[in-house]
């Protein structure tokens, strides 16, 4: 019996306040890139141990104390230029690194330093005597695999012998790919598996980032029936593989699911209500029609004192008006829904984080994580939903978290028109606690003092 790798994609029902925009479907949220720094606290931990773990794994103060190897600390000191681990890390690297290497199930906070956590789990176990895949990470999108392989490398400068792939739609491994550390997106893995272009025989380790999306109903099957081809493999040679699951939220479903799917798992996970924006200045801006979302737009660039913005729509046709809207006023924007072509979506993604351009327009392909330090406003010009029309509050707390990097200046306009938007919008700021002030969308004087609250006023 074949076994299929191929991920079961799920279908888009209309969002029922696509106003205006015809029967176009919202775009899907895409994890691709991923900013830095929300928050650090450590309460509301619920850390649990897997039931073999005899001894509580010690907290890291320093990388040194990991017992990585020196390629690795120098990638970390030299390239990477990091002092010590985040608090994330000093919590799950032990748990990663440290034999045997149980599977970890992890929530942290978007730029809290996750992708170190499984970057040096992957390079610690890479051996580069043998040419032969054995570590696998997957993400949904092709940007995150880009960026994460962008970081390995970084990572891994010293590592000599250790070799990567970028497994997505457009590379060609027509020979069979022999790279120790192959890190892709699900589909285009899953046909290299079914052609038997990667040789599970030697995986020892595969990462999941962004794994709500992975055991989402999306990729669940594809997941699951990889994990499962894998242990096969591995058990046949009396060893074991490594699953590393991260994610800066996890439904209650997908947390469920992953926790009886993944056995001999560590667990990190923090409340929904520790899923922290506090640092960044919200408001909301009542508006009689989407004409005027786009006149407050105009105002806030002209009265602001701004980095880079980036602005979620809901829809690829929003993001076309819009993006003319602006461009007719004299302002330079770049778009990014998710038709493009990957090589077009590549360009503008370089332009933006290189600063070529200054404010992005998006739908909620790019709400989940986009590492760009200057980013200080993020415009919600719809409110963020689910295919159903119910609020996506976890994209919410995406979209807000790509602004106020490292501690710095930041701010959330919320554009609301109508009923239905002012309640998904409440419901969202009651589940998460969050202060909103209210702006008079017409008066330049209160745009102002909200944004001079956030120290973004250009006067």
């Amino acid at each position: 019996m074949t076994t299929r790798l191929t991920p079961r994609l799920s279908h888009h029902r209309q969002d029922a306040n696509d106003e205006g925009d015809g029967a176009e479907k919202p775009d899907e949220p895409d994890p691709a890139l991923k900013s830095e720094k929300l928050n650090e606290d450590s309460e509301g931990i619920e850390k649990k141990l897997a039931d073999d773990v005899q001894t509580p794994y010690k907290s890291a103060k320093t990388f040194k104390e990991l017992g990585l190897k020196q390629s690795l600390l120098e990638g970390i000191f030299n390239v990477m230029k990091f002092e010590k681990p985040s608090k994330i890390q000093a919590e799950t690297l032990p748990m990663i690194l440290e034999p045997p290497h149980r599977n970890l199930i992890a929530q942290a906070h978007n730029g809290s330093g996750k992708t170190t956590c499984f970057v040096l789990g992957m390079l610690s176990l890479a051996d580069p005597e043998l040419k032969q895949p054995q570590a696998l990470c997957i993400c949904p999108t092709r940007e995150l695999a880009i960026q994460n392989l962008d970081r390995t490398q970084k990572m891994g400068t010293f590592c000599t012998g250790t070799t990567y792939a970028l497994v997505v739609p457009g590379q060609n491994y027509s020979e069979g790919i022999k790279d120790q550390i192959l890190i892709g997106t699900p589909g285009r893995m899953a046909d290299m598996v079914r052609r038997r272009k990667i040789n599970l025989e030697h995986i020892r380790c595969v990462v999941f980032d962004e794994a709500d999306d992975m055991l989402s109903r999306g990729f669940r099957d594809f997941s699951i029936t990889l994990l499962n081809e894998i242990d096969k493999k591995r058990e046949k040679k009396g060893k074991e593989c490594q699953k590393i699951l991260f994610s800066a939220t996890f439904s209650e479903e997908v947390r469920e699911f992953a926790i009886s799917k993944i056995t001999k798992a560590n667990h990190i996970f923090l409340r929904a209500i520790d899923l922290k924006i506090d640092l960044i200045k919200q408001y909301r801006v009542p508006v009689p029609s989407k004409e005027a979302k786009a006149e407050v737009i105009k105002m806030i660039f002209e009265l602001g004192d701004l980095g880079q913005t980036i602005i979620f729509v809901r829809t690829k046709e929003s993001a076309r008006k819009l993006h003319s809207q602006l461009a007719n006023e004299g302002h330079k924007c770049t778009s990014i829904t998710g038709d493009m072509q990957p090589q077009e979506r590549d360009r503008v993604i370089k332009e933006f984080i290189e600063g070529t351009t200054r404010t992005m327009i998006a739908t909620d392909v790019l709400s989940r994580g986009f590492d760009v330090d200057n980013v200080t406003l993020v415009v919600n010009h719809d409110v963020p939903t689910e295919r159903s029309g119910n609020p996506a509050y976890e994209t919410y707390l995406h979209r807000v978290g790509r602004t106020g990097r490292f501690g710095r200046k930041g701010a959330a306009f919320n554009l609301v028109l109508g009923n239905t938007e002012n309640v998904q919008l409440g419901a969202i700021t009651k589940k998460y606690n969050i202060p909103l002030d209210d702006i008079q969308w017409d008066k330049e004087e209160a745009i102002l003092e909200a944004l001079e609250k956030a120290g973004l006023s250009a006067l």
